[in-house]
C-alpha cells in the first residue's frame, strides 16, 4: 500500500484512487462499475498472452481518469454543456495560449 495525499476539504476536485482497482471501484459512481469490472477482467484474461499483459495497465488507467471525471461535483453539466456546444464554460479558452483560435 502507498501513501496517498489527503483530499482538500476546500477543494472540489474528487480524491484520485491511484491504480487500485478496488479503489477505482469504489470511487465510480454505481451505474459505471459493471462495465469497469466488465473491462477490468477481460484484460484479466487477456493478461495470460504475456503480449496482453500491458492491457491491465491500460484499463487501470482509463478508468483511473474516468473515475475522477464522474465524480467531480460538475460532471454532468460539462456533459450537458458540450453536448450543447457551449464552449465557453470549458477552462482553456482563456488558460491555454492559442486555444481560443481552436474553438
Amino acid at each position: 500500500m502507498t501513501a496517498q495525499p489527503a483530499p482538500d476539504p476546500a477543494s472540489d476536485r474528487p480524491a484520485d484512487p491511484g491504480y487500485d482497482p478496488v479503489a477505482i471501484f469504489d470511487a465510480l459512481p454505481e451505474r459505471f462499475r459493471a462495465d469497469f469490472r466488465a473491462d477490468y477482467e477481460a484484460a484479466l484474461d487477456a493478461a495470460h498472452d504475456l503480449a496482453k499483459f500491458k492491457q491491465i495497465r491500460e484499463v487501470l488507467h482509463l478508468w483511473r481518469l474516468r473515475s475522477v471525471a464522474y465524480a467531480h461535483p460538475h460532471y454532468e453539466d460539462a456533459i450537458k454543456a458540450a453536448k450543447e456546444g457551449r464552449h465557453e464554460e470549458f477552462l482553456g479558452a482563456d488558460q491555454i495560449p492559442g486555444w481560443a483560435g481552436r474553438l
